[in-house]
């Protein structure tokens, strides 16, 4: 873990290059290993899907491994029985097999001639249907369509809504001199290359309506602050200001970026609009003010600062005023970061020598710590709330990890070739 500060001023003593934008895939893609999983799992069974085989594998291999992945299923073998939509499942034989839920479909032709995904999801025990819908869908989108399906099964057997079809950005240092910026499918499958630099690219934030990404680059022999549409591939300069421009985290409406600047002395928390009109100051205290995040209802900002002599998090109102401290459990708190439903604050807490992460409940004020690795940072909320993902250290390496928020569901993402930072999780999709 960075102290306040250091980060920023390692970054900058790298060599400035220049910059391009790409659409091409990303060289490598991540890797999930799952290390721990939930204590309750659901028995589900995914049957084959009929029709067209070679499509038919890809979406249930899809669906089977992000409900593996989620930890919170307990995957029944099929024995490659094919099970349709159509009509009701053998119920005594599935429920022999142990499964309590079971789904299965078709790929086939629509109406229209055009390529289709039907699914049902079954109740084995009361024999019932929970869910069903069709997808069009074609060859190259088999995988989202998989996603959407697993989502759908995700949410009718927990309750939650599923976070298979969302995405991940995260940066990649391929070498000293080649940063990536990377957008991936949620299981780290489908990366894309956002942009690629010579010079380091830190902090990236996805806005609430998922188009964009706010983040820090440092092409300039400086950082400033960027907004950059994934759709277009443009991009335009929210903050470059005198001195350091960093930390971007948006406002819940996405009209609003809070940031860093120094340009008036001093580390201090600001609001700008997304557009890089209407700066305002929010706090004034000579100290480090940084790593900024807004509460899910748009009337405070978290941010991390040592005005009481050693790091900690506090907040202050959207539009100013004093600020509160929030942590006093521990000498070193800092990068919060608020749970989609307001409850639960994520942050990185320094504990026996190491950087963990650590999740406060909001209303008691009680601290669970989730990890016992040692270089935890960049904590970031899946938009159900259930995940956190970090950037940590393995073997040396930089990875990333996703954990439930109870701390029993455990993953560990890499690249095989590289070390992979600065995780956000995307919105639900729009």
């Amino acid at each position: 873990m960075l102290g306040i500060g250091l980060k920023l001023r390692r970054m900058g003593l790298l060599v400035v290059s220049a910059l391009a934008l790409l659409q091409a895939p990303a060289r490598a893609e991540l890797t999930i290993e799952i290390t721990g999983a939930g204590a309750n799992r659901i028995p589900v069974a995914i049957a084959d899907f009929a029709g067209d085989a070679a499509s038919a594998r890809v979406v249930t291999s899809v669906i089977r491994a992000d409900l593996e992945r989620s930890g919170q299923f307990k995957l029944i073998e099929t024995g490659g029985a094919v099970v349709t939509e159509t009509s009701p499942p053998a119920y005594d034989e599935w429920r022999g097999r142990g499964a309590d839920a079971l789904a299965g479909g078709t790929l086939g032709e629509g109406a229209d001639g055009r390529r289709e995904a039907r699914f049902r999801l079954y109740d084995v025990a009361k024999q019932s249907v929970l869910a069903g819908s069709a997808y069009i869908t074609s060859r190259t989108m088999l995988r989202a369509t998989g996603h959407r399906i697993a989502d759908v099964i995700y949410e009718k057997l927990t309750g939650e809504p599923g976070i298979f079809s969302t995405r991940v950005a995260y940066v990649v240092r391929a070498s000293a001199a080649r940063y990536e910026l990377h957008v991936s499918d949620a299981d780290g499958q489908n990366a894309q290359i956002a942009l690629i630099s010579k010079e380091p690219i830190i902090s990236p934030t996805w806005s609430p309506d998922g188009g964009r990404l706010a983040y820090v680059s440092f092409e300039n022999k400086k950082p400033v602050v960027y907004v950059h549409s994934l759709a277009s591939g443009k991009r335009i300069v929210v903050a470059n200001f005198k001195g350091s421009n960093s930390a971007p985290a948006w406002s819940p409406d996405g009209r609003k970026l809070a940031v860093v600047l120094s340009k008036d002395g001093g580390s201090q928390i600001f609001t700008v609009n997304a557009d890089g009109s209407g700066v305002q100051r929010l706090t004034a205290v000579n100290s480090i003010n940084t790593e900024p995040c807004f509460s899910p209802d748009g009337q405070y900002v978290y941010f991390t600062s040592d005005r009481g002599g050693s790091p900690q998090i506090y907040r202050v109102g959207a539009g100013g005023g004093d600020a509160q401290r929030v942590s006093f459990e521990g000498s070193y708190n800092v990068t919060p970061r608020i749970s989609p439903d307001g409850r639960t604050m994520a942050f990185i807490s320094r504990r026996d020598g190491g950087f963990r992460l650590a999740v406060m409940d909001l209303a008691s004020k009680q601290v669970q710590v989730l990890t016992d690795s040692h270089k935890d940072e960049s904590p970031t909320f899946s938009p159900n709330g259930r995940m956190i993902l970090i950037a940590t250290e393995n073997g040396g390496r930089g990875v990333l990890s996703a954990v439930s928020i109870d701390g029993r569901i455990k993953q560990r993402l890499s690249i095989g070739a590289g070390d992979v930072r600065e995780p956000a999780w995307s919105p639900f999709n729009k």
